[in-house]
């Protein structure tokens, strides 16, 4: 089938029907709201003039349609309508003319816009929607004497030269009188299962190698052909694919199926979605066998034809926020809080940007749209950014140079999230074990202005606890037991606790000062410590912060210190 078009923004109001109507407007003034969609229409036709006419995809077409169903919603809260000339083609045509035009793709966005458009209807078949680029291929006296490219559907750029270098493009048929044939060039893939393993960006290789001056029998082997459509071809369907079979077209037939309800669609949906096939695919395309003669025929999406596309491998989310998780070692972590979205089965509010040094090359901020995915199917991912706020929100953004693995042993401003990381370690299975106790027990210490350092819960008591609002009697007798359970812990387990850096196998002893004595040589001269990890230990023991908590321990009378 051919490429699911992007056609004018009109069609999109179909997609956004079901969905961005519900969304509620943005709270904008009207300057805002006039460069907020003027942006957003320079970067949708900037998309359209690089994927029309130079054949190179910017974005996913998913992002695509989801970042064309938001302008049409813009446009729709601001009263803002689209341009006469919004027309994402027109920088597409090219010189050569179709014998009869492209039509393009009414797109159904969900199970009820598909039962809709299938009710009243007969003579339906289904077809997987193969991801490629869309040619036209005329014959005269059984001879190929042209292939054009889509263009804007009624004019496009001259393939010949490249057509005779594609093997799946037949240069003879046994076919006297004049042939046109619609089709999608396609990149073969070998037992592809689009659900697992998506569409491996085949349809940019076939545009990619497409755009080349000229192309090698060599380049041309790696891309098939699906014929979609045969316009002045036999009036029933069935027929066509006989006829094209005939010819030596057999992907038509094989590919091609009745349906006579919308189970039907649904099941071979799901199973072209989920089972090998020589071509990626981005859904399927539902047609009536029976349609308007060729000289009906129009550049624009008819009412015999229709795509139901795939679920959303990526989902455009509007971040709302930017946190700064600074971990116990110092690593800051940006997450995003996004408006929620649904991918797959998962709704996504929340999503990590997986390290400071990514998110200052994507300097996100609020208000830009970003792609996400699902990593491995299960986690959600993000994959970069979309389109921008044209405000660029100013932040507090910490200077990583503040935070290492000896930072931040107070509650302080800044160091509030590297302090709470502490504590959770203190408290963890990894730390002190204690039970009962987790970052909520925490906070409510911090709260109560209990926890001005990492161990200023040591000598708090039963009284002063069961004061502490949201504790109560039952709880702060349970949390001081807790407490005092962690004095019977070994002097390597505080050690850890408090944050010494991992020691491999090296022999740690049961005195602070003689740990605290040692030099970078001699650490290093312990088993599986090198030079690294021996300035580490070495800073460790000398930091004040460190030294201080050792001199906490020491007076609470624990084991070592």
């Amino acid at each position: 089938m051919p490429t699911l078009l992007r056609t004018a923004f009109g069609v999109a109001l179909a997609l956004c029907f079901n969905s961005a109507h519900a969304q509620p407007c943005p709270d904008w003034p009207p300057a805002k709201a006039r460069s907020e969609i003027s942006s957003l229409h320079t970067q949708i036709e900037h998309w359209n003039d690089s994927y029309h006419r130079q054949g190179v995809s910017l974005v996913a077409d998913e992002l695509y349609d989801q970042s064309v169903q938001r302008l049409s919603h813009l446009r729709g809260c601001f009263a803002k309508p689209a341009p006469i000339d919004d027309n994402p083609l027109k920088t597409a045509a090219g010189p050569n003319a179709h014998p009869v035009p492209h039509t393009g793709l009414n797109k159904l966005p969900d199970e009820r816009a598909v039962q809709a458009w299938l009710k009243g209807r007969d003579d339906l078949w289904i077809q997987p929607k193969v991801d490629g680029v869309a040619v036209t291929l005329v014959y005269e006296g059984g001879k190929l004497v042209k292939a054009i490219s889509r263009g804007d559907g009624n004019k496009g750029q001259d393939w010949t030269g490249h057509a005779h270098q594609i093997a799946a493009i037949p240069p003879h048929l046994a076919w006297q009188k004049t042939l046109v044939l619609q089709g999608e060039l396609y990149w073969q893939l070998s037992a592809h299962v689009q659900a697992e393993a998506g569409s491996l960006n085949a349809r940019s290789k076939v545009a990619g190698l497409l755009a080349r001056t000229s192309i090698t029998e060599e380049d041309g082997a790696n891309v098939g052909l699906f014929i979609w459509d045969w316009p002045d071809g036999p009036e029933g369907m069935q027929d066509r694919l006989t006829g094209l079979r005939a010819l030596g077209f057999a992907d038509s037939a094989t590919f091609s199926e009745p349906i006579g309800s919308f189970d039907q669609a649904k099941n071979w949906r799901e199973h072209w979605y989920t089972s090998p096939l020589p071509f990626a695919t981005d859904g399927v395309v539902i047609r009536q066998g029976v349609r308007p003669s060729a000289e009906r025929w129009q550049a624009k999406a008819p009412y015999w034809i229709a795509a139901w596309k795939y679920p959303f491998a990526q989902v455009l989310g509007e971040v709302r926020k930017v946190h700064f998780n600074i971990g116990r070692s110092g690593k800051i972590t940006p997450v995003l809080d996004i408006e929620p979205v649904q991918l797959d089965d998962r709704k996504v509010s929340r999503i990590s940007v997986g390290s400071f040094k990514r998110w200052e090359t994507l300097d996100i901020r609020p208000g830009d749209h970003v792609a996400i995915s699902l990593a491995g199917l299960t986690i959600p991912r993000l994959d970069g950014v979309v389109t921008r706020n044209v405000e660029r929100v100013e932040m507090k953004v910490p200077d990583a140079a503040d935070y290492h693995p000896l930072s931040c042993w107070q509650p302080t401003e800044g160091c509030e999230s590297q302090f709470r990381e502490r504590l959770k370690w203190l408290g963890s299975k990894k730390g002190l074990g204690l039970a009962g106790v987790g970052p909520g027990t925490w906070d409510k210490l911090i709260d109560a202005g209990h926890l001005n350092g990492l161990l200023d819960w040591m000598p708090l008591e039963g009284a002063q606890l069961a004061n502490i609002p949201g504790l109560g009697d039952q709880s702060s007798a349970k949390l001081l037991k807790s407490f005092q359970g962690a004095r019977e812990q070994s002097f390597a387990i505080w050690l850890k606790a408090i944050g010494l850096p991992p020691t491999a196998g090296a022999q740690l002893g049961e005195s602070w000062s003689d740990l605290s004595a040692r030099s970078v040589d001699q650490w290093q001269a312990e088993a599986g410590i090198g030079p690294g990890r021996a300035k580490q230990l070495t800073a460790f023991f000398q930091d004040p912060h460190v030294q201080a908590l050792a001199g906490q321990l020491r007076e609470q009378g624990i084991k070592g210190f």
